[in-house]
């Protein structure tokens, strides 16, 4: 087995998924068989290969920056759930 239940239960707290004994099973089962089939591509001969960044070959694809004006305060906070004075207002999840 490539991954335990225990740390598929941790993953799961790291990530704040409480799960179910089922998805528990189930996850670990299903994770176990991704990385069992990940383990098939160690046995492809890649000496040959030359190492790529990209699957296809790509040139910069990005835009040229343009300033342009931003928001006003008024207008960034008009659809938040919760403000504070003239801030967005979260939930704290640091324990």
């Amino acid at each position: 087995m490539k991954i335990t239940r225990k740390e598929v239960e941790h993953v799961a707290h790291l990530a704040r998924l409480k799960l179910s004994e089922a998805e528990a099973d189930q996850f670990t089962a299903q994770l176990d068989q991704i990385l069992t089939y990940f383990e098939k591509l160690n046995e492809l001969d890649t000496s040959g290969i030359e190492p790529t960044s990209h699957s296809v070959p790509m040139m910069n694809a990005f835009r040229e920056d343009q300033a342009k004006p931003s928001l006003n305060i008024e207008e960034a906070l008009a659809n938040a759930p919760d403000k504070e004075g003239n801030f967005f207002k979260v939930p704290k999840i640091i324990e």
